[in-house]
């Protein structure tokens, strides 16, 4: 086969499983051979192998061997960590934005993801708020430009997106996160750089909070 074909293979293994993963379709603590992965994909199980190594890299999936693949438990040290790293970097990475002082067409995307959410939430379609949530913090890192923290931020946000889908229905609705991105475009939009780094910060920190309240009170990092 060639090479170009080959990495195309593992490339579309790697979306499929993770986007598995991301949606909790194999939820926290599942594992199955790799022959029963491959065949819940309808692929052969090479590139199927490459894509859960590149997840185990990413810290969604466990290789056991002989047993095949685990996907990880959600645990509560580890989303402490993985917002830590949040909270520090993304509300530097939009105050940076800001400070360039996007036009209305760059923040397009964000304003879009915006009124998503909005109107997700008028619905009570708690999945399509997630799915716009989601979109809206890496719209703002590809906005940024830095290559290497989306490259990086990225995996992080996977992590985060199954955490936040086991427990989404554990919450109440989702009025104030709302809110809070509509008053992050409105800083990015106005140009204020530390309104913009101060109002994402308190986002993140509160998201954090939420959190780690629900997971430590249903003792979900046991799954």
């Amino acid at each position: 086969m060639p090479e170009a074909a080959k990495q195309s293979r593992v490339g579309d293994a790697y979306e499929r499983l993770k986007d598995e993963i991301r949606t909790n379709r194999m939820a926290p603590g599942y594992q199955a051979p790799e022959p029963e992965i491959a065949l819940r994909l309808g692929m052969s199980r090479t590139p199927v192998r490459e894509a859960l190594i590149r997840l185990e890299a990413e810290g969604l999936v466990e290789l056991v061997p002989r047993r095949g693949a685990r996907v990880l438990p959600i645990r509560a040290d580890d989303m402490k960590e993985i917002y830590e790293i949040l909270t520090a970097l993304e509300p530097a990475a939009a105050a940076s934005l800001a400070a360039r002082k996007p036009t209305a067409e760059e923040l397009a995307p964000l304003d879009l993801a915006t009124t998503e959410m909005e109107a997700a939430l008028e619905a009570e379609d708690l999945d399509k708020w997630a799915e716009a949530d989601d979109r809206f913090h890496r719209e703002l890192l590809a906005l940024h430009g830095n290559q290497r923290l989306q490259s990086f931020v990225t995996a992080l946000f996977d992590q985060a997106h199954r955490a936040r889908i086991v427990t989404l229905r554990m919450r109440g609705a989702p009025t104030k996160s709302t809110a809070e991105h509509r008053q992050i475009v409105e800083h990015l939009r106005a140009g204020d750089a530390e309104a913009t780094r101060e109002a994402f910060r308190a986002h993140r920190q509160r998201a954090s909070e939420e959190l780690l309240s629900i997971l430590e009170r249903y003792k979900l990092e046991q799954l």
